[in-house]
């Protein structure tokens, strides 16, 4: 089972928004620990994927429940 460090709820914010209080958020992170992201804005899962691969932060899993979608970032 996936440990998660962090949640960040950013349902009803658009783009760029749920990226900067990630990008914020694992800022606070050590290397290894994880982050969890809650976001409406459909743009948010290419969004995510492109900024796991231009950070190197890893993105252990993502999906969609209700509407919503969800993101687990690893901490590079």
């Amino acid at each position: 089972m996936l440990t998660i460090d962090r949640e960040i709820d950013a349902r009803g914010l658009n783009c760029p928004l749920p990226i900067l209080r990630t990008k914020k958020a694992l800022n606070d992170l050590t290397s290894g620990q994880t982050i969890r992201i809650t976001a409406t804005d459909p743009a948010s899962v290419r969004d995510f994927q492109a900024f796991a691969r231009q950070t190197g932060n890893e993105l252990l899993e993502h999906g969609e429940n209700d509407g919503a979608f969800w993101f687990v970032l690893k901490r590079r």
